[in-house]
């Protein structure tokens, strides 16, 4: 079995309304509008938290949207550009030293990586993901781990806020929507 035929819950933070109309089938999956940014970690497509709604739902207090809403989703991996294996980040790290030599032929500095706004990554990941279709294998979905937050407790190497962010590239990977609970997050057991 391919391991990436596996699936995954993800945790989309958005506007109460556009929660509403995804959830209820007022907007097909399919005409979910992915984020294009030129500094989006993990380049364009639709962004989740994996197994988080925490997450989803505190990014979306915290990005002062009008509201709270967070679509739970069921997504299949496909092809997906894994960067917690080493096969991910070696494919990435060629494709980067490849984007860099085009730059550098072309007189142009590459992109960076400032103020929490990722140009660089996304730039090497598209353009990774540009070559995959061009040979018919196309990334479905990218996801990486993310170590992010102070330290749980002090000489920790775990982060308060860390998580495994997941784009997906393909909305036919988002297998179905659901309505999170979210009245228990922050509850201790």
């Amino acid at each position: 079995m391919d391991r990436f035929a596996r699936t995954v819950l993800g945790y989309h933070g958005c506007e109460p309304a556009f929660a509403e109309q995804v959830i209820n089938g007022v907007i097909p999956v399919s005409h979910w509008i992915p984020s294009a940014n030129d500094y989006d970690w993990l380049g364009h497509g639709i962004y989740f938290w994996e197994h988080a709604p925490e997450r989803a739902l505190t990014w979306t207090n915290r990005s002062k949207k009008s509201g709270v809403g967070v679509i739970g989703a069921i997504i299949q991996l496909g092809n997906c550009l894994d960067l917690s294996d080493i096969d991910g980040t070696k494919l990435l790290e060629k494709n980067f030293e490849n984007v860099k030599s085009s730059y550098e032929r072309s007189g142009i500095d590459l992109p960076t990586n400032r103020h929490g706004r990722n140009f660089l990554d996304c730039l090497v990941i598209n353009e990774l993901n540009r070559k995959a279709a061009e040979v018919g294998l196309p990334f479905q979905t990218v996801r990486c781990p993310f170590l992010e937050g102070s330290e749980v407790f002090p000489g920790s190497a775990i982060r308060s806020q860390s998580h495994v962010q997941l784009v997906v590239k393909n909305p036919m990977n988002i297998l179905g929507v659901f309505r999170p609970n979210l009245s228990n997050i922050g509850d201790v057991p």
